[in-house]
């Protein structure tokens, strides 16, 4: 039926454009090596200009893009990642729960140096991850943690199942996000198709559902405690809020911005519940916020309480006092050990050098969280965010600065700004999306000996960015969703 001749008139260019999408994500999750940089970079940006195509063409039917969105996916479903070593150390974790352990007390090469294999294929999983990834603690959340044992339970001796395994764990948050995104556009009457810029984009499918990152189940959970927020479910979305940050951490940095949306709420959905004529909302919308502002202040107070007691809860079955300190030393080797694709960091890295004359990742990486803390907090308090779209633009902001300041910006952080960014009206996270690719780059050196990052590469991925994104908030004056 829908292979007709007439359908197939009328749908020509996308089919085509699908069809070439198909073979180009056969040939990336199996015909590409990592350091093949020209192949990288050529198959990632056709994959780009089709997808922007494809979701222009069919951006008023969402049923033909959910069919594509699960084909680009299924194309991986074999391949075992090829941009990314990190999930081997998921396995390996995983493995270590159904062995008995407490993944967090232990590092990979404690076992190995001392000639034990606590797991099946321990030595294959070593040395797919790493020496840096294998000589430090797991700093992955209890539930992360909870979707490595489920990929042990059912493939406890085989890299290839547990790959599968975790593969459909992710690609299902992922059509979760679809569902609950596509109902909260429509209720913020924004145009659900916005949802495929995320969906459908081949950044979110190679990293997430190709390089197995977890940032497609936290966001999953983020996107699902905000629509029942909306719906004014706020406990059950504290709950599903604390379940996002027990994936990553990253959704702790938006408590803060949930302030407005309980004490200075805007009455105006309430309202139209209540089919009020239009004088009486006016009168409501002048005199409701400050009269419940007592009562939203208590309901904030049991909103945080809620998500950090259910956090903890989450936490409880690994508690020691050996976890606790080596989960903070491990978190906080990503603001004074690391360094990564970062922009703001790596100037501010530079006049370290002019002044010292060596590097002071220690001083400031002990300082940008103290400035990301400060800016959050002036978001909160002096920006409007008591709707849905400014509380998810407050969100947009805050985890924009974050990474612009940062030390490390590994490319999968950018799906976190790529989904809040479809309820917004801005598209530099999309553009992000695309020039992400070049971080892969960091790394070519016309000397083969300097493993230093080319900070060539890195600079035009940011000027790229913050071109997009100041023109975006300074200059121009966007539409209000993120369309075609």
């Amino acid at each position: 039926m829908l292979l007709n001749p007439t359908f197939l008139k009328l749908n020509k260019a996308p089919l085509l454009l699908a069809l070439a999408s198909l073979v180009f994500y056969w040939a990336f999750a199996y015909n590409l090596v990592r350091t093949d940089y020209i192949k990288l970079i050529t198959l990632y940006v056709a994959l780009f200009v089709l997808f922007y195509n494809i979701t222009k063409h069919l951006k008023h039917n969402s049923k033909a893009l959910t069919y594509l969105a699960f084909a680009f996916r299924a194309i991986f479903i074999l391949a075992i990642p090829n941009l990314s070593q990190d999930f081997y150390r998921f396995i390996w974790d995983g493995r270590m729960i159904l062995e008995g352990f407490n993944p967090y007390l232990y590092t990979v090469t404690s076992f190995i140096n001392n000639g034990e294999l606590p797991v099946a294929q321990a030595q294959e999983l070593h040395e797919g991850m790493g020496a840096l990834n294998a000589s430090h603690y797991t700093n992955y959340p209890p539930i992360n943690q909870l979707c490595f044992a489920i990929a042990a339970l059912f493939a406890n001796k085989s890299i290839m199942g547990a790959v599968i395994t975790m593969r459909l764990l992710i690609v299902l948050a992922d059509f979760g996000t679809l569902y609950f995104g596509k109902r909260l556009l429509e209720k913020l009457k924004i145009p659900s198709y916005n949802i495929f810029w995320y969906i459908l984009n081949p950044f979110i499918i190679i990293e997430l559902t190709g390089n197995l990152h977890f940032e497609g189940v936290m966001i999953f959970f983020l996107i699902w405690s905000l629509y029942l927020l909306y719906l004014g479910k706020w406990q059950w979305a504290a709950v599903v809020l604390a379940l996002s940050v027990s994936v990553k951490l990253i959704p702790l940095l938006f408590l803060p911005l949930f302030f407005q949306w309980f004490v200075n709420r805007n009455v105006t959905t309430i309202v139209n519940r209540e089919n009020l004529s239009a004088q009486k909302k006016e009168v409501t919308l002048l005199v409701t916020p400050y009269k419940n502002r007592k009562h939203g202040f208590v309901k904030l107070m049991v909103f945080y309480t809620l998500t950090i007691v259910t956090t903890l809860l989450l936490f409880a079955p690994f508690y020691t006092t050996e976890f606790i300190h080596n989960y903070s030393n491990t978190v906080a080797l990503w603001f004074q050990n690391f360094e990564f694709n970062a922009s703001i960091y790596y100037i501010a890295r530079e006049i370290g050098y002019w002044f010292r004359g060596y590097n002071e990742i220690a001083i400031i990486g002990k300082i940008i969280p103290v400035v990301v803390i400060c800016v959050t907090l002036i978001i909160t308090f002096y920006r409007k965010n008591n709707t849905m779209v400014e509380l998810i633009t407050a969100m947009l902001f805050v985890l924009s600065f974050y990474y612009f300041t940062t030390t490390t910006v590994h490319p999968w952080y950018v799906a976190t700004l790529l989904i809040l960014s479809v309820f917004t009206k801005y598209k530099f996270p999309l553009v992000w999306s695309c020039v992400i690719i070049l971080s892969y780059l960091a790394y070519v050196n016309l000397n083969k000996a300097d493993k230093s990052e080319n900070l060539w590469i890195i600079a035009l991925e940011y000027l790229i960015v913050y071109g997009m994104f100041f023109w975006e908030v300074c200059i121009k004056k966007a539409p209000r969703t993120l369309e075609a």
